[in-house]
């Protein structure tokens, strides 16, 4: 008899994807609903399976739901443009409907904490889910948790972004509501145990060991990182404006930070220790080793799940303000009709006697103003013309990560008011290679965004002439080995 498949919603979300990961490591046979399995496939392993499906269309559901015995219900349209409430209602009404038909096990869902009348919009749609669910027939854990800490969580990348980008912050009466915040280790272990605990239709409220407020999330963060910020509370400030100043100054957009905070005007705190009896072997971790936790992790693979990972999965294309949490990135793209190993070889020879490809007498010129401030220039040149290792030095970036023919990920080393990095991505397309340039810049309070945008002008025109002469470099090659047709371009962007 073949193991019992789990099936998961929301594989695409932050939450979904650290999720999927833990059940891949504990040998769990794991399939993924996606509406877009092409963005889902590439992010989990190769023994989990990925089906179409979307929650608003149920002829859709059936199929995805063969074979399988326990479903993680983690999806929500908080980020719709229109009704979200009846989204969610329809989204969960469509499921529970399958996983009836298909005779489910178990269903666990991960609601919001919050109590009592006036809840907001927000948390008044995740305990309706929770009820549909529940009501369903098939039993269902409602996880209740409130906010959640972990590198590329909603929460943590606002407080961040917060932190990182004003000395002085005028803050609005929601910053001193009760929390308490969940580390997202301590998450993806109470739904992992979910699965083991009895398949009764209950509410599990769970959340770490401290009640903080936002402002004490800031004030510890701030501590960590070793800055100085002034909070200047104000009793003002509607949850509309609230939203509209997050968007100018942090990842979220105006739509999703109105829905965050009016939920703040609700305590969200656990009031039933039962979680701590149907889960002994879990001790969450408090703020500040939560905190510090998602600090340690940020620079691994650039958080391995965002909260904006689920919203979109468009590439940008030069656009200079782009947001990877409260990175800023200029990403851009092309199409280049030879196979990954041919593409990659310029990529992995770039910098030193190389060169940029494009107005490399501006990178030079760029280390020469490093030198002048102490920093390391590009003196350094490489130390192999053609081949990369991690922990290389190129001029006056760092080689983070290599993977043959597929990546290259460069770690800025000269003086800047943040951190940057370099990183150029390759996956076959029918007939050719797509070949993404991405540069990545983590500002350091206004004087870093200062200096992203003033770049700008000369960021747009060096990065897609890199691009071109990447591209032309490929084209030169395969001409000179007798491979070019003539009249038929290479690349296309």
């Amino acid at each position: 008899m073949s193991e019992p498949i789990t099936l998961v919603t929301g594989a695409s979300g932050y939450v979904g994807g650290r999720l999927v990961s833990e059940l891949e490591r504990r040998g769990r046979r794991v399939r993924c609903l996606a509406r877009r399995p092409d963005h889902v496939r590439p992010r989990v392993g190769t023994g989990t399976e990925v089906v179409a499906g979307d929650l608003l269309d149920r002829a859709s559901l059936p199929a995805a739901m063969a074979g399988v015995d326990s479903a993680y219900y983690l999806v929500h349209s908080m980020a719709s443009r229109v009704d979200f409430e009846e989204e969610d209602r329809r989204a969960a009404a469509n499921f529970a409907s399958a996983a009836r038909a298909a005779g489910l096990r178990r269903i666990v869902y991960l609601g919001g904490l919050g109590r009592g009348p006036g809840l907001s919009r927000h948390l008044r749609s995740r305990h309706e889910v929770g009820r549909v669910l529940r009501e369903s027939g098939v039993p269902t854990i409602e996880l209740r948790a409130s906010i959640v800490i972990g590198s590329g969580s909603l929460s943590f990348e606002m407080v961040r972004a917060l932190v990182e980008r004003l000395p002085v912050m005028i803050t609005p009466r929601w910053v001193s509501q009760a929390t308490q915040p969940l580390a997202i280790e301590d998450l993806v272990e109470y739904l992992v145990g979910a699965l083991e605990v009895e398949p009764v239709a209950t509410v599990i409220e769970i959340g770490g060991p401290d009640r903080v407020s936002y402002a004490d999330l800031m004030h510890e963060y701030a501590r960590q990182r070793g800055l100085r910020r002034l909070m200047l509370r104000v009793p003002l400030l509607s949850p509309r404006l609230s939203s509209l100043w997050l968007a100018l100054v942090t990842p979220l957009y105006a739509r999703v930070g109105r829905e965050l905070i009016e939920s703040t005007r609700n305590a969200t705190v656990v009031a039933d220790d039962s979680a701590r009896r149907l889960f002994p072997r879990v001790r969450p971790r408090g703020v500040r080793e939560a905190i510090a936790r998602a600090l340690l992790n940020e620079d691994r693979e650039f958080a391995e799940t965002r909260w904006s990972d689920a919203l979109s999965s468009g590439d940008t294309r030069g656009w200079g303000g782009e947001s990877f949490g409260s990175r800023l990135v200029d990403s851009r793209s092309t199409r280049v009709a030879r196979p990954p190993r041919e593409v990659f070889a310029p990529v992995r020879r770039i910098g030193g006697d190389t060169g940029w490809y494009y107005a490399t007498w501006l990178w030079r010129l760029r280390g020469l103003l490093d030198l002048l401030v102490g920093g390391v220039g590009v003196r350094r040149g490489r130390r192999d013309p053609d081949q990369l290792r991690p922990g290389d030095a190129l001029d006056f970036w760092r080689v983070e990560a290599v993977v043959p023919d597929a990546l290259l990920r460069l770690r800025a080393e000269m003086r800047l008011p943040g951190r940057a990095w370099l990183q150029f991505e390759l996956e076959p397309e029918a007939g050719g290679t797509r070949l993404r340039q991405v540069a990545i810049f983590e500002p350091r309070g206004l004087t870093g965004l200062a200096y992203w945008y003033a770049l700008h002008p000369v960021h747009q025109l060096v990065f897609a002439g890199m691009l071109r002469g990447i591209v032309a470099a490929v084209q030169q090659e395969d001409a000179a080995d007798g491979g070019q047709v003539a009249g038929q371009p290479r690349a296309t962007t």
